[in-house]
């Protein structure tokens, strides 16, 4: 027998594959048909099979049967990559450069270092705060991606009070060293998924703001992750 499904919550190609082999690895079904737009799952049954046991192959995914749930297509789909897509984030990294290099107004004693602390102060509290805004939506974009994410959701939901730790600490410059060391760590551990995710060409979203801005994965995200490493570097050493 052949059943149609809906399935919630799949984001990318990996997604796809991912519940493609999770449903093909079930007795009952003989084959799955999986794809992004509705109706998303086809899957081609041995047997009657529940649908309980069909959510619990599949994880955080939602999967309904199609008579019972209201197709719908994929929500904002990723934008094509280009100065206008990257435009808010941009933005925003703009306005907190600004700001850190206004505070030393009038210049007398201005200082590099100085300027790097604040900005990276208000890096992390401005993308923890847009990442606190939908969690949940961060942390399922985030593991599709991230090396520790994909292997523990949990860290999904712990990395934005992490930003927003880091941060707190580089705004009042308490435990510099350690705040520098840290960050170098978990920015660089951050930096290998999007790194391999931009290599392998995958189209996905980037959660770097959250669940706010439908961003696509690109070389702006790694720019962005190593610069902050190169920084955290720099005050770790200079």
């Amino acid at each position: 027998m052949i059943k149609e499904y809906t399935i919630e919550g799949m984001t990318c190609g990996s997604c796809v594959a991912r519940v493609k082999q999770s449903l093909e690895g079930l007795v009952a079904v003989e084959s799955a048909d999986i794809q992004l737009m509705a109706p998303q799952g086809k899957l081609k049954l041995k047997e009657p099979i529940d649908l309980s046991k069909l959510k619990e192959a599949i994880g955080h995914y939602e999967i309904k049967e199609l008579n019972k749930a209201v197709v719908k297509q994929v929500p904002n789909p990723l934008p094509d990559k280009s100065f206008t897509t990257y435009r808010p984030l941009l933005l925003i990294i703009g306005f907190i450069a600004g700001i850190s290099l206004l505070v030393q107004f009038p210049f007398e004693n201005f200082s590099g270092m100085l300027m790097m602390r604040h900005f990276m102060a208000g890096f992390f509290l401005t993308f923890a705060f847009f990442k606190l805004l939908n969690i949940n939506g961060f942390a399922e974009s985030y593991q599709m991606y991230d090396v520790i994410a994909a292997k523990w959701k949990g860290w999904g939901y712990v990395y934005p009070f992490v930003e927003l730790g880091l941060g707190v600490l580089y705004l009042i410059n308490v435990f510099p060293i350690f705040t520098n060391w840290f960050t170098v760590i978990v920015l660089g551990i951050s930096s290998i998924g999007v790194i391999k995710s931009v290599l392998d060409k995958q189209k996905i979203k980037c959660a770097c703001l959250g669940d706010v801005f439908n961003l696509p994965m690109s070389t702006v995200t790694i720019v962005e992750d190593l610069t902050m490493v190169a920084m955290a570097g720099m005050m770790l050493f200079l």
